[in-house]
Parts: C-alpha cells; structure tokens; sequence
C-alpha cells in the first residue's frame, strides 16, 4: 500500500476480505501493506512457485541483525496452494458425479439394481455435502448528512471478530519472532488510523456504533501468543491509536452547529492536526516498506512526540464533552440527573439547550467557556514547553471567531451571534418602538445583558466596558440618526495580541465620548435637570402657589371627584403666565398632572418594606401587588406630577428616577398644604370676633393662649421641616450634581483638541446617570422617606397637625358658645360696634343657615344664673382637656422623632443632627404645661 490515509485503509479492508472470500480461500495471508497482494494471490494459483522464485518472494526488511528475514506471506501462499488443488479436485469429482451416474454400465446390470445405486448415491451425496456458507461481502457506504459539514460520513467497517473463520489470521504462537513483530509493526499502522488489524483488535465491550464509545475511544487488545518482549511496548504505544479514535469522534461531534462557531474553530485546529498525524504515519508506513531496520522500538522512538500531544488534545476534548454531557463524569456516576425533570427544566429556563446525547439539561460548552477551560488547561501546562505551544496555538484559532464578534460589538454596535456564546446577550424582542410609555429600564437594562458564566477569563476584567461601548453606540446611532461606528482597519484577531485591552478601552472611550455629546450637547440634559427642578422640587414656587389658589375648589373635593382636565388646563395658564420664570421653560409640555389614590407615607412604606433603600431596584413600585387605597383622600393629598422624557434622555432620567421626583414633590407638598392651613388657622385666630375678643372669662384667656403656642409650635415644626428639606438637603446636593455634570461638559470641550484617546475618560455615561439616582437617593434619605420608623412617627405628627387645622371651625363655634360675654343679645362693654354688628351678622348668617346659635345658652339664662354658670364651666372644662390631648400628642410624638433624630443623626445621616436642633425649639417648655394648665383651671 503506497498511501496510509483513512479511505484508502478502509477501502483496503474491505477489498482484502472481499478477495478473500470470493477466491474461497479457508484460510487467507494475514493483512499486508503491498499493493501486489492480490496480484500475487491470483499468480499464485496458476504457478506454482520454484526454487528459483523463492529469493524473489522474500521480504524486503530485514531484522536488526541485517539477515534477510522469510516473508510470512510466501509460506501462507504455498499452503494456500496445496489447499486450492485439494479443492480443484472434489470440485471435479463434484462435477464428474453426474456423468458417471448417467454413462452406460460395461457390465450388465438390470434396470433395478441400477435404480437403487442412484438413488442410494443420490442419498450419500445430499448426506456427505454442506450447504455452502453464506459469501462475507461487507460493503462501505455513505453516511447520511449531519449539521457538522465536514463528519465522516463512511460507513463503521464491521468487526473483526466478526470475520469467518476461514478468514481469521494465523495464531501468533505459530510464528517466529521477527515474523511477530512484522505482524504487529503491520497492524500498528492500521491501528494507529483507527482500523483493527490482524492481531491487534478492539476489547470485547467496545461498541463502535456507539457515541459515547467512540469519544472515549476504543481498547485494544492482542491476540494471545505476542512475545512477552513485543507486548508490552507495543501496549504502550496503543494509547496513541485509542486517542486519535477519540479525537476523530470529538472533532465530528463538536463540528455540529449547535456548539457554536468557538468550538467549530477549535475542532478546525484539530483536525489539522489530525492531518499531520495521518502525514506521519504515512511516513511510518515508508519506512515500514523500504527500511531495513526499521522495528517496533524504533517506531515507538519516532512517535513519541505525536503521542504526547495526542495526549494533551485528549485530555482537553475530554474535559470538553464532560462539560456538555457527552461523556459520563466519574465523580457524578450515581447521580442520575437524566430523570430530574425539574432541573431540566430550570437549566432550559437559564439557557440550557437539550442536544443529542445530551438529555440532562446541562448548557452546552461553548463560546467563552471553551476559551475559558484552554485558558486554565494552559495556565496548568505551562511547565510544559510543547503543552504550552500546543495549547497556545489552539487558543489563538479558537478565539477568533470569538474576537471578529467582540470587534463587530465594540465598533459597530452589532451582535452576529447565531449560536448564543458572545458575552453580551440580545433579546430582540425588547424594542424601543414597542414599548409605550417606559423603555428605558427594559431596552437599556435588559436588551443587552451580559452573560456571567460565559464571560472569558480574558475579558473577566473588562466586560463592563465592553457591554456598555457597543450600548452607546447603539443609543446614538438609533436616537442621533448617525452612524457613529469607529472605522478601524487594523484591529486584534486573537487573545494573545498585545493591542488587544488596548482595542477595548478605546473602542469604550469613543463610545462613551459619542453618547456624552449626545445627552449634554444635543439633547440638552443640564437644562432638563433644571427643568425638573422647578416642577418638583417647587424651586420657584410662586407659580405653584398660584396654581393651587386657581385649583382649590377642585383640589378640595374627593380624589374620584377631581376633573384632571381641568387642572391640567389651570396649569398650562399658569405655566404660560408671562413674567414667571417658567414660561420660558422649553419643556413646560412635558409636565402633566396626575392623581395619586394611594396615600405617600403608604406608597413609601410599602417599597421600604419590602426591599429597602440599599438595592438597585428599591423605589420602583411594585404594581403586582394590591394595596388599600385612601377613601378620604382629597385632590390635595393626592395630586402628582409627571414628566415625559424623550429617549435618550431618559437614559438619565428614567422612570425610576422620575418615581423619586414624584416622591420629594409629593412630600414637599404635603408640607406646603399644612403650611397654608395652618396659615389659614392664624388667620382666624387673628380675624375672628371671637378669637380677638378679650372675654371676661379667665379660664377662656388661658385656653386660647394654649391653642395660639400651640398652633404656632405646629407652624414651626412644619417651617422648620419644609426649611431643612428644601436648603440644607435638596440644593446642596443638587449643586452637587450640576457641579458634576459641568465638570463632565468642561472635560468634553477641553479633550475636543486632545491626543489620542488610549486612556479611557475620566467621566462616563454610566456615572452620570449613578450620580442622578444618588443625588435622589440621598434626597430621599435625608428627607427621612426611607426609614420606616421615621415614616410612622412623621405621619403621626402631620396628622395631627392636620387634624388641629381641620377642627379650627369648630373650635371658633365652641369658644363662642362658652364665652358669656358673646352668649347674649347685649353688647360687652370692651367691644367695639362694628365688631358688634359684624358679630351678629355672622351670627344671623349662621342662624339662617341651619346652624343651632345660642338657644341653649338662652335657655339656661331663663332658668337661672347658677344653672348658666355651671354649664359654661362645664363647656369651658371640655375645651381645656381637648386642647390638652392634642398638646400631649403633639409633643409626644415630636419627642420620639427627636430621639430618633439623635439616633440615626449619630448611626446613619449626620444631616440630620440640624434638623434635631431645629426642631427642639418647638418642642422646649412642654413637659410641664399640662400641670401649669391644670392648676390654672384650678384657680
């Protein structure tokens, strides 16, 4: 045989064998390497050969000694020729048969006898013959196609065992030494391209129709009767035969097209390899035909290199398909995962695919992760000279289908990633025009995601920018209408290129630089920053002021009740109202007004409670879960703002972003409402006859000394909350931001001139839009709305506060009714008369309307003095213990927030300690005046 590739082989095992049996030979040469084998069979049958021949028909190799060494051949071919004539000859007593019965008899005979030997040799003959055996005409045929275009696809030849015995090679104990090792250097060529020879077969439980079988490559075994000193070298040299089998099975299973372009690659390498394997046993098989001295201890010399990195190919393909359940995992034969369903399914959920083989469930290895396991194979070989240059080799043509993808990503923007093993994933059906109102978290956080687990140890340290330099430059060209994408001609093809970091940070820091131009320059953030601003934070605020004095009656009514048209209409006029500061806001159209049913301190408690302030997603409402809204909300209580933000703007300003904006406004109004009532309480308490009044009555003197400090202890609290809040928490953290935003805008004009951008920008979009959430973040949490502790003791406290305005009505109407001087007809003496007569209109007023005046008081009067007196006292008593719950209240719960102040003041927020100090002055002077009031009532 002049060629030792695999088809030839095959093809050759199929010829010999077929040759073998249609001579019908019992017992055919053992399988040889010249391509004169059935030229000589056939020649051998017509001649027989002499003495002369025979120096002719001697092998050409010689042992080591230099003696020529007999052909094994020559004496099986003179065996098969004197079978062969045994065979020509009952083949013509065969055929002579019927002659002999049908020729004329020389001596006479009757019919009779003559009938019964016929049928007697016709007995004998059907007794005495076999049926001849069924011809062994094993044929090769074609495979049908695979996903992996460049399988195999000839047929699996059939065993060897499987063979008639007439085939079987002659016993090795029958053979000389040299013989022998002619044999086993012969089968070891076969062997090593994974073919059996003649002695040298697969183990009985090897199934080579099997897949598993076959990537865990094939035993061999010899047939009984090797030299001792051939069998062993020859059994170490086997295990190169075993790892090429293997590797031929990996490189055709791995080829498929569901493990991925990175394995394609790496099954590319291999195979070329695999080519310069069989090139070498082509070269054996030279030597093994022309050289002399060639043995088996100089094959084993010439092929120790190649077994070594045989070794390492199958140590790594190895590790390969236990990591995609190809092969069994020796530390997990027990467990029996192909039944837990459940797993299957959760692996599906995270991405697994189930391939065939594979019914555990398990990911299939691919992409980064078979960079990753070269990386760590290497970083262990790395004592190994030839290990390492092998394993580098490898790696620098795996990853380059990887790196065209990664270029494609950092430049372009694009994901070309039909088989899922990039480090960015893709969900396509996240789209910027299919989501209505809010697609800022989902297209910009979970459009394009980074796959953790898939992520090669190369790219471990930079994956961030990687995600976010093809992100912008998706943004920009999708929002900015240009293409943005960075020509560059000569970039890194593989891992090992030492521009390769160099590539990504400047790929981000173009990226980056593009999107930061984008938001500050073109979209015009900084003024959209101001913008909310003046609508949340109530910056200039008189604009609002007017705005609730427009809406009031309708704010008043219940929140079903209010008409938001109409309040959307209240606030375009204002907003336009020439003069105010907002009107010449280019954005006042992006501002819409809302109702809110569910109260603030229970929206805000709801999120702390659940997932509190510390994580990312904290102050996104969650609308999967019911909750109770508020019946007695009013328009006031629950009017918000909303803010529409075109994209990418609201990159920075996000829905999440705007849910803490609606957060702050709310609270600040809250604060400005109860400021307004409780303005509106001075007022009375000002204006009214009765409040301005300087009664006859002691006891009533004191009362309404009690209500002025007490209302006014509740206008300081409030003042001072709203002060803190909005000075010495919102505009100094918001200078903050605006300082940071501008540093960012300086930086981008002054690095328009720069060199060139190696280094990456000391400002990204990234951080910009960390910096938003936290400046709002710290908002919230110095405005005490994310401590649930706080939120309680502040909503006790403001629902007081409303209550004691709220009641301010009624406590006018039951002072009225307890002063005498005001109970009768008869003017007092200390009032004026236009007091009087304002007095009685409003009495009469109220009087007309249904309202029950002084009828009792007048009632009493007819009936005595003494009677009038106690029931004045009685009323006056009642006020006195009203007024003292409402104080003991007040201060109480003032007192725990200021405790608790203290606390997070010196554990959390230092801020805080400001707001304490504040807030003691309304709360100084309190621990007695319960007593005081009581002895006062005394006297």
């Amino acid at each position: 045989m002049s060629s030792a590739s695999a088809s030839a082989s095959r093809s050759s095992a199929y010829g010999v064998n077929g040759n073998a049996q249609d001579k019908a030979a019992p017992r055919p040469p053992r399988m040889s390497a010249h391509d004169s084998f059935k030229s000589e069979r056939s020649d051998s049958r017509r001649h027989v050969p002499s003495p002369q021949a025979a120096p002719s028909l001697t092998s050409h190799k010689r042992t080591a000694s230099g003696n020529p060494r007999p052909s094994s051949r020559t004496v099986e071919e003179r065996r098969t020729e004197r079978v062969q004539v045994t065979t020509k000859e009952t083949l013509v007593s065969r055929t002579r048969s019927p002659e002999r019965r049908g020729a004329p008899s020389d001596k006479p005979r009757n019919v009779e006898a003559s009938k019964q030997r016929a049928a007697e040799t016709r007995s004998r003959e059907t007794r005495v013959e076999p049926a001849p055996p069924a011809p062994w005409e094993p044929e090769a045929t074609l495979l049908p196609h695979t996903s992996a275009p460049l399988a195999s696809r000839i047929s699996i030849p059939p065993l060897a065992s499987s063979a008639p015995q007439m085939l079987q090679p002659t016993p090795l104990q029958e053979l000389s030494l040299a013989a022998q090792e002619a044999a086993v250097l012969e089968d070891l060529l076969f062997v090593f391209m994974g073919f059996e020879g003649q002695y040298i077969r697969f183990a009985k439980g090897y199934n080579p129709y099997e897949e598993r079988d076959r990537l865990s490559g094939p035993v061999f075994r010899i047939l009984p009767g090797l030299d001792p000193s051939l069998q062993d070298l020859t059994n170490s040299m086997l295990k190169m035969a075993s790892h090429y089998s293997a590797l031929e099975t990996f490189v055709d299973v791995q080829s498929r097209e569901e493990f991925g372009s990175v394995n394609h690659a790496l099954c590319a390498s291999i195979r070329k390899l695999l080519q310069d394997y069989l090139v070498m046993i082509a070269q054996l098989e030279t030597q093994f035909l022309t050289n002399n001295t060639f043995t088996l201890h100089v094959l084993n010399i010439h092929i120790l290199p190649t077994s070594q990195m045989m070794f390492q190919l199958y140590a790594l393909a190895h590790e390969l398909l236990k990591r995609n359940a190809l092969l069994d995992d020796e530390t997990d034969e027990s467990s029996d995962s192909a039944d837990d369903y459940d797993h299957i399914l959760e692996q599906l959920r995270d991405g697994g695919d189930l391939v065939p083989g594979n019914m555990t469930g398990k990911k299939i290895c691919k992409g980064g992760v078979v960079l990753g396991l070269i990386t760590k194979r290497l970083e262990s070989m790395s004592g190994d000279p030839s290990a390492r240059a092998l394993l580098t080799s490898l790696l620098r043509d795996a990853s380059r289908p990887y790196m065209v993808m990664l270029n494609e990503w950092l430049h372009h923007g694009g994901i070309n990633d039909p088989h899922s093993e990039f480090l960015v994933k893709e969900q396509k059906s996240i789209r910027r025009d299919r989501l209505e109102q809010d697609y800022t978290d989902e297209y910009w956080e979970r459009r394009y995601t980074i796959r953790d687990h898939d992520v090669p140890p190369q790219l471990e340290g930079v994956k961030g920018k990687v995600l976010l330099a093809g992100k912008y430059l998706n943004v920009v060209r999708e929002c900015g209408g240009v293409d943005v994408s960075k020509e560059v001609k000569d970039v890194p093809i593989s891992f090992d290129d030492n521009r390769f970091l160099d590539n990504v940070n400047n790929a981000y820091a173009h990226a980056n630089e593009s999107l930061m131009q984008l938001l500050l320059t073109t979209h015009a953030l900084p003024d959209r920053l101001r913008s909310l601003k003046h609508y949340f934070f109530l910056d200039p605020s008189d604009y609002f002021s007017y705005f609730l004095e427009l809406g009031s009656s309708e704010l008043r009514k219940p929140v079903k009740s209010v008409n938001t048209s109409k309040l959307q209409s209240l606030l375009d006029l204002v907003l336009r109202q020439p003069g105010s500061l907002v009107s010449l806001d280019p954005f006042k159209e992006d501002v819409k007004v809302e109702m809110n049913e569910i109260t603030l301190i229970k929206s805000l408690q709801r999120v702390v409670n659940i997932t509190g302030i510390e994580q990312g997603e904290t102050l996104q409402p969650l609308s999967n879960q019911p909750i109770e809204n508020d019946k007695n909300a009013i328009g006031f209580t629950s009017l918000q703002l909303d803010y529409a933000v075109p994209f990418p703007v609201s990159l920075v300003i996000s829905r999440k972003t705007v849910w803490r904006y609606q957060a702050l406004f709310r609270y600040l109004l809250s604060l400005r409402y109860l400021e307004s009532q409780l303005a509106a309480t001075w007022q009375t308490h000002g204006s009214g006859i009765s409040w301005s009044h300087k009664s006859s009555s002691r006891n009533l003197e004191i009362w309404k000394r009690r209500v002025w400090t007490l209302r006014a202890r509740m206008l300081v609290f409030v003042q001072q909350l709203l002060y803190f809040c909005t000075a010495e928490v919102i505009e100094p953290n918001w200078q903050a931001l605006m300082s940071r935003v501008a540093e960012r805008d300086a930086k981008d004009g002054g690095q328009d001139g720069g060199g060139p951008g190696t280094k990456g920008p000391t400002r990204t979009v990234d951080e910009l839009m960390q910096d938003h959430v936290d400046f709002l973040d710290t908002c919230l949490k110095e405005c005490m709305l994310t401590n649930s502790k706080l939120l309680r003791i502040h909503s006790k406290l403001m629902q007081t506060c409303t209550i004691f305005a709220t009641y301010t009505n009624w406590l006018s109407r039951e002072l009225e009714k307890s002063d005498p001087d005001l109970s009768g007809t008869t003017k007092p003496r200390n009032m004026t008369d236009d007091h009087w007569r304002q007095f009685q209109a409003v009495r009469s007023q109220r009087q007309a309307g249904g309202g029950s005046g002084h009828g009792d008081s007048t009632a009493s009067h007819g009936g005595g003095k003494d009677a009038a007196a106690k029931g004045e006292e009685a009323r006056v008593a009642e006020l006195f213990d009203v007024i003292r719950k409402w104080e003991t209240n007040f201060s109480r719960h003032l007192q725990i927030l200021l405790d608790a102040l203290n606390h997070y003041a010196a554990t959390e927020t230092v801020v805080l300690l400001s707001l304490c100090a504040r807030l003691s002055t309304a709360n100084q002077g309190t621990e007695h005046a319960g007593p005081r009031a009581d002895e006062d009532v005394a006297s």
